[in-house]
């Protein structure tokens, strides 16, 4: 092999054999010369000292010429030499220009050259789209005394290692591994600069396979991952460490760095040392594994991590096999976690408003009752009767039950609306002078209007109960005195995002903030202010209702609400609501009822309620007014009395939601059989829950529950006087 001839010709000392019996044997006879000399200096003369210092000259020369100085290492270089010719590894030595000065068979047959041609360079040993950019930047490195490793494939489950490393004399070393391919895509490795020129990191052969077919075997096709891996290393979205089975980091790539908020490099550190304590026993646990050749491990999840800007952060690591050592990936799931909490949160806000708005239909069926009966009493016990403090002390609490329910539709959204086409500046000018009596002293009320604001659709009562509550709240949070700013503004969303526990979608909004100068909130008070009956206030000072009923008259007006808050630094509600594209448009808007003091009438009415008792109040609360009332406890039994000729109906009182047929189902077959008979529903859901089934009738109307017996009175010769 041309390798062990080179280093038997490099000469690391005589060998043992002959020829050190013959330089033994001179030297002998260059000792006796020397002694007969020294015996007879008279007979030798100065010609003979001549001759002893020549003789001793030459013996020196001979002793460090047959003196052994690298007999061990001489036998270990020609047994790397031997191994390395012997191996499925391709080898060559290039001089400056490229050309090969010595390469093993295994090259040869690689570049399909025969033992007596002159092998090419390797950058035309390999032909092929994939190779021809890897030798590129390998042969660029070299001359700029780099060390390098690249990976490309040659063939469906086969790629080749490429490494160079630069040696004296502007030469190179350049190494060709085959090894199976972890997938069918080029899997590049990293390259960095070499501080030194240590020996490249060979893999073990596949299989002692010729390397020949590789040169005539058809390349696959270039893709983006035979781009330098440097590169994709460093620019990666996600953050990728090399580490040992230890958890030291080799390398590490920026997007990493800025994760846990270090500028300079991880090189060095411990991987353990970045993560939560909590999480270290498992994260050292998974890069051991990996470490050891394990597939496939599961990622884990990191809490309590903290970011660049001091934030709380969240991360999946993944880990997989390297060499002996483990890559890992750091996948940033923050913003992923906010929007599942967010979504959590709007869910458990949903059940609580089905439950809340379950409750109150039928606690508002209750209070009908309880209110209509007092009034009843409160009719025969005069204010001078005994029993007159007691039963007005049940019906003023029945009434603040009553006020309570409401917050609770309000919050599941069910509550009545009489939405309108509203202009937002001209409510909150008729606000502004009792929200400045409502702050009190101490506390400044800074109203800014936007003078082109866009209308909206929404109820002025709701909305203005909504406004009050924020405003109300933001004087509490400043017991020391403040500043509370309401302002006004047109706003365009292009993109979707995230706004509280919600998704707004793009479009026009009119954005209402009310900020304060107060105490602020923590991150834990904010994502549970808008649940119901949660308050920071002191026991009897807030129901906790405030914020819960804000939140659902804004999302039943199809609007979005969010708040920004810092301990310290005060608090902003913003609410967003969307544009009313057609302002001379509004929906149908129930007139306030005037004010008459003639109630009564005798007209037919036909009352429709499955609860007993409320049927039976508010069937007495007409007649005392001398209306002939039919009762039916179901829509089937109103709709064959509505059949019947006997009976000559003027108005149908009806319940929304009754077991069997409904309200609104029993009040189209109605409308079949008689279109301009007048409706009137009662319910303690929302309107649109039966205005959506007939949205262009003008004879339908609605009462909300619970009603007492000037309500209901009232309600009843409005809609019968046109």
């Amino acid at each position: 092999m041309s390798a062990s001839k080179s280093l038997s010709e490099a000469g690391l000392g005589v060998p043992t054999g002959a020829w050190r019996w013959a330089s033994l044997a001179f030297i002998l006879l260059a000792l006796i010369a020397a002694g007969l000399t020294l015996a007879a200096p008279q007979v030798a003369g100065l010609a003979g000292y001549a001759l002893l210092l020549g003789i001793a000259v030459v013996a020196v020369l001979f002793v460090f010429a047959i003196w052994p100085r690298g007999g061990g290492a001489t036998r270990d270089a020609l047994r790397v030499a031997e191994a390395a010719g012997k191996a499925n590894i391709a080898w060559a030595i290039t001089g400056e220009g490229g050309a090969v000065l010595d390469c093993n068979p295994v090259y040869r047959r690689m570049a399909g050259v025969s033992e007596k041609e002159t092998p090419p360079p390797p950058e035309l040993a390999l032909a092929g789209e994939p190779s021809a950019a890897v030798l590129y930047r390998l042969s660029r490195d070299a001359a700029e005394g780099r060390a390098r490793e690249e990976t490309f494939q040659v063939l469906p489950g086969l790629e080749i290692v490429a490494a160079v490393r630069s040696l004296p004399d502007k030469q190179a070393v350049w190494w060709f591994t085959p090894r199976l391919a972890a997938s069918t895509s080029p899997q590049p490795v990293l390259s960095r600069p070499a501080k030194s020129a240590p020996e490249p990191a060979v893999s073990a052969p596949v299989e002692p396979a010729p390397v020949a077919p590789v040169a005539t075997a058809p390349m696959a096709p270039a893709s983006e991952a035979s781009q330098n891996i440097g590169d994709l290393f460093r620019d990666a979205p996600m953050g990728v460490a090399f580490a040992d089975a230890h958890g030291a980091i080799g390398d590490a790539n920026a997007a990493l760095a800025r994760f846990f908020g270090v500028s300079a490099s991880l090189a060095g550190r411990n991987f353990g040392d970045l993560v939560d304590a909590g999480d270290r026993a498992q994260v050292m646990a998974l890069i051991t594994r990996a470490a050891a050749g394990e597939m496939g491990l599961k990622a884990i999840e990191l809490r309590g991590l903290k970011g660049a800007n001091g934030d709380e952060r969240m991360a999946e690591l993944l880990a997989s096999p390297m060499a002996g050592k483990a890559i890992l990936y750091l996948v940033d799931v923050s913003e992923q976690k906010a929007l599942e909490t967010k979504f959590a949160q709007s869910q458990k806000m949903q059940a609580v408003g089905q439950l809340a708005g379950g409750v109150a239909h039928d606690f508002n069926n209750l209070l009908t009752v309880i209110i209509g009966n007092c009034e009843f009493l409160l009719m025969r016990h005069q204010a001078g009767d005994p029993s007159f403090k007691e039963i007005n002390e049940i019906h003023q609490n029945a009434l603040r039950a009553a006020a309570l329910v409401s917050q609770l539709l309000a919050f599941s959204r069910k509550q009545t609306m009489q939405p309108k086409t509203l202009a937002l500046g001209e409510v909150i000018g008729e606000l502004a002078q009792m929200l400045r009596r409502l702050v009190g002293e101490g506390i400044a009320l800074n109203v800014e209007r936007d003078a082109d604001l866009w209308p909206v659709h929404a109820d002025e009562a709701q909305l203005g109960n909504a406004i009050i509550n924020l405003v109300v709240n933001a004087r509490d949070a400043m017991p020391s005195g403040g500043t509370v700013s309401i302002r006004t503004a047109n706003e365009t969303i292009t993109q979707a995002g995230a706004l509280g526990s919600a998704i707004m979608p793009p479009g026009d909004y009119v954005r209402i903030e009310v900020s304060d100068t107060g105490t602020g909130m923590s991150k834990e008070i904010q994502s549970k202010i808008f649940d119901p009956f949660f308050t920071t206030k002191p026991v009897g000072q807030g129901t906790g209702l405030g914020l819960a009923t804000v939140y659902g008259i804004v999302k039943q007006s199809g609007g979005f609400i969010t708040v920004d808050s810092e301990l310290g630094q005060g608090t902003i509600f913003k609410v967003y609501l969307p544009r009313k594209m057609d302002a001379g448009e509004a929906a149908p808007v129930e007139a306030a009822p005037a004010v008459t003091r003639d109630i009564t009438g005798q007209d037919t009415i036909l009352l429709v309620e499955d609860e007993e008792a409320v049927r039976s109040f508010a069937a007495r609360a007409l007649r005392m007014r001398g209306y002939n009332v039919l009762e039916a406890s179901g829509g089937e039994e109103a709709l064959e009395l509505v059949k019947s000729d006997n009976n000559k109906i003027d108005l149908i009182i009806t319940d929304v939601v009754m077991p069997n047929m409904d309200g609104p189902t029993m009040v189209r077959h109605v409308k079949a059989l008689k279109p301009n008979l007048a409706v009137i529903f009662m319910s303690g859901y929302a309107e649109e829950a039966f205005r959506r089934n007939d949205q262009n009738s003008e004879d339908i109307h609605f009462l909300p529950k619970p009603f007492g017996l000037k309500q209901l009175a009232a309600k009843v010769k409005e809609v019968l006087a046109g």
